[in-house]
């Protein structure tokens, strides 16, 4: 099942999310539990933000790590330098392993751009042997991501099509309140628990945050990307003017929440 992330290239996508995922990583390991000798499948690796996050909090048996973007899986074997970490083209949708292979699962920032998220949540149960732990993150879109609302609300005010994104975009599979935990019980996991995880975007300057948008990456830079040069000229404009905020250009720091959610395989 494709994602409906769009991604154009890997070091883009490290300049718009990477380095946030990196962040949010060991906050999600924490949440979810981890222990040395374990095998771990991370489910939508990306560039590995997880993926080697992982081996620093615990001495892991294996880790195995898939996403269906070539894109991402090319970048992040080019990182790899550990031999417990695999890292291969897969479908979140249809994990291509045995039953009780491993004793966590775990995917950060994937769910909400899986079009049938209840379906990867139960593969990650499949895949995980009783007693083991489901765990995933996502973005909390509609009240968790200023930043990003920032840029949503003002593109909004200038053009239809904008308003219409934003409305996908903030209400993605797994984002509302309860609703990734409902979709972990429906799938069988007890002992399910759910949890707001924060961290803060730190951005140098405008063109640091809107630079990978501006190249075409994510959904708001699939929606740039179809405006024409006065409109783009516009758009630029009028974001650039909500970041500074009346102020001179330089850093800004945004206040971000993911929705967590852990389970247990019975």
């Amino acid at each position: 099942m494709p994602s409906s992330f769009n991604v154009q290239n890997a070091a883009g996508y490290e300049q718009l999310m990477g380095r946030w995922s990196r962040t949010l990583a060991p906050l999600l390991i924490d949440f979810a539990g981890l222990a040395d000798g374990e095998r771990v499948i991370d489910v939508g690796c990306g560039t590995g933000s997880l993926t080697f996050a992982l081996p620093k909090a615990a001495d892991l048996a294996e880790i195995v790590a898939i996403d269906y973007s070539p894109v991402f899986v090319a970048a992040a074997r080019k990182r790899n330098k550990n031999r417990r970490i695999t890292i291969q083209e897969a479908d979140a949708c249809a994990l291509p392993f045995d039953d009780g292979r491993f004793d966590r699962a775990m995917s950060l920032l994937v769910l909400h751009f899986v079009p049938e998220a209840g379906k990867a949540i139960g593969e990650m149960r499949r895949v995980v042997r009783p007693g083991g732990v489901v765990a995933a993150a996502v973005w909390d879109h509609i009240g968790g991501m200023p930043v990003m609302r920032m840029a949503l609300d003002t593109m909004a005010v200038l053009d239809e099509n904008a308003r219409e994104l934003r409305s996908r975009y903030c209400f993605q599979p797994m984002m509302q309140p309860g609703e990734m935990k409902k979709s972990f019980v429906k799938n069988g996991l007890t002992e399910v628990e759910e949890a707001s995880l924060l961290i803060r975007m730190n951005y140098k300057s405008f063109d640091d945050f809107w630079e990978p948008i501006a190249a075409g990456e994510g959904p708001l830079g699939k929606y740039v990307a179809t405006l024409n040069p006065a409109q783009k000229a516009e758009t630029d404009a009028a974001v650039r003017a909500a970041y500074e905020a009346g102020r001179p250009d330089g850093p800004r720091s945004f206040a971000s929440v993911a929705w967590a959610c852990r389970g247990v395989v019975p």
